[in-house]
């Protein structure tokens, strides 16, 4: 196909041809760059499988381009205009903001799976603006907005395409023009999945009834989720809906966090083998480290990844004793994870708001101060669009051989939130890190133990899926020390990266209560 990009290797050329012939079985020609209207009948799943380094990022992205220059709408988490019979639309999903994030650095709109299956609910004068921003109506005039705020909305639209963004360049808040969240009732038309591996069957089932046209990306090398014995939902698909991707040397050559990775297929290879691989890469590449401590000053943006619950707790101990930190307050700057929403069911409205922030389970946030009310803090939600909001928070910190957790705070309901200095693999994958330590300690454990999953040891699945979270460097820890923390943590830099009409003046107690 003339739509192939120089740069394919054959199995990802392949694969894109087989992408292409679903896509035109269900309106869309790439080729000559043809839509059609959705048809009814269609429905269909297809698979893009590969390891990390195999380039199932670059076709997912090379995908997305195609379908846009042939006049595909992205849908986004944050606005989607009006339903029109003739229009195609494509949704780019990952199952956590980390995920999403990780897209969105490389020029792909990706948003959260819960993100779309929630919309959001606008005032009807500033979905006019909306209208006219994403260009299906004429320029709007609001009372109470200037010519230069409309003009400002529309600069930032042009270069970053958020309709909440735009409102907020216009010097609107969130709580002026978002009145609520509502579950999606109407399917939408193709939809690409990244992070695959961690879907469950609900999610799946629950994507499949939205999407007519479904592509999956996965890794069947990570952990499968949480009670699926073993198994990701792609490896339930028929043979020929399943793309299979090998790594592609050229584009990661010299990579040596990707080289130990790979090794770890080998039947033959073992733990001591393993580490001494390592401590060899150490040697010659500065990407991957023969680490002797645990360096705490990295904890507070990328926690240290383990196995054990109790190596977690004892480490986020030792985190927030080097820093001072005392027992009935949490320090601006602590690193939390989002635990789930303990909310009624009549606060329903109140649940899809919150998760519509960020704050979904497994969200890694960083703690800036406490809320205007008692029990409400101020977050940094990393990886999210919006990131900075206040909510009703119930923070737990676990303790060692303890097991009720300490409250240090906590509103009579909301968002609840574990520490997140350290955290288990299986909740670390989606998410990537510029550095990763991992606690080496525990990997050796779960060797000594002998565990497998779906046929290969778990040692082998909790290195690979610990190692690929990595992008620039690997730090093996194999001893249980902490290293003294360089300063005090920090927050200013967080508190200038978002704009400020949509951070700290998010819907106050009243709304989530």
């Amino acid at each position: 196909m003339n739509t192939t990009p120089i740069s394919y290797s054959d199995d990802q050329a392949a694969a894109h041809d087989s992408v292409a012939d679903m896509l035109r079985s269900a309106g869309i020609d790439l080729e000559d760059s043809l839509l059609m209207p959705p048809r009814d009948n269609t429905d269909q799943v297809m698979a893009v499988t590969g390891k990390a380094g195999s380039g199932k990022t670059l076709l997912l992205a090379e995908l997305y381009k195609a379908l846009e220059g042939a006049g595909v709408e992205v849908v986004s988490g944050d606005y989607e205009s009006k339903k029109r019979k003739d229009k195609r639309t494509l949704a780019i999903l990952a199952p956590t903001n980390k995920a999403a994030s990780v897209l969105r650095l490389r020029g792909v709109p990706a948003t959260t799976i819960h993100r779309i299956l929630y919309t959001p609910v606008y005032d009807p004068e500033y979905e006019r603006i909306a209208e006219w921003l994403a260009g299906n109506g004429e320029r709007p005039e609001i009372e109470g907005l200037t010519e230069i705020s409309l003009d400002r909305a529309f600069g930032f639209y042009q270069n970053n395409k958020s309709i909440p963004g735009a409102l907020a360049a216009a010097g609107l808040r969130g709580s002026d023009f978002i009145t609520g969240w509502k579950r999606r009732e109407e399917p939408l038309d193709i939809g690409f999945v990244d992070e695959a591996s961690m879907l469950d069957d609900k999610q799946f089932e629950d994507l499949k009834e939205i999407f007519p046209t479904l592509l999956l990306f996965g890794d069947p090398a990570q952990l499968a989720p949480v009670n699926q014995s073993g198994t990701m939902v792609f490896e339930k698909l028929p043979e020929k809906r399943v793309l299979s991707l090998n790594r592609i040397h050229r584009q990661d050559a010299d990579n040596p966090i990707l080289d130990l990775a790979h090794a770890l297929a080998d039947p033959a290879l073992g733990f001591e083998q393993f580490e001494r691989m390592i401590e060899e890469a150490a040697a010659k590449d500065d990407r991957v480290v023969w680490g002797q401590r645990v360096e705490v000053d990295l904890m507070a943006r990328s926690p240290v990844l383990v196995w054990r619950n109790a190596t977690r707790i004892r480490l986020i101990n030792a985190f927030r004793a080097v820093h001072g930190a005392p027992e009935d307050a949490l320090l601006a700057g602590e690193p939390l994870i989002c635990d789930g929403i303990e909310l009624p069911l009549k606060h329903r409205k109140k649940r899809l708001d919150l998760e519509a922030r960020g704050l979904i389970k497994g969200a890694q946030v960083i703690f800036l101060g406490e809320g205007r009310k008692p029990g409400f803090s101020r977050l940094h939600v990393m990886g999210a669009e919006d990131p900075q909001v206040s909510a009703a928070s119930i923070v737990k910190i676990e303790k060692p051989d303890e097991e009720e957790p300490f409250i240090p705070f906590a509103a009579r309901m909301g968002a609840t939130f574990l520490h997140g200095a350290a955290v288990t693999i299986h909740k670390a994958q989606g998410s990537q890190w510029e550095n990763v330590q991992v606690f080496a300690p525990d990997l050796y454990a779960a060797a000594r133990m002998g565990r497998s999953e779906a046929g290969q040891p778990l040692w082998k699945r909790l290195a690979y899926v610990a190692i690929t979270r990595a992008q620039e460097r690997l730090i093996w820890v194999v001893r249980n020390r902490l290293a003294k923390p360089g300063g005090p943590l920090v927050v200013d830099d967080l508190r200038s990266a978002a704009p400020a009409p949509l951070t700290l003046d998010a819907p106050e107690p009243e709304d989530f209560l």
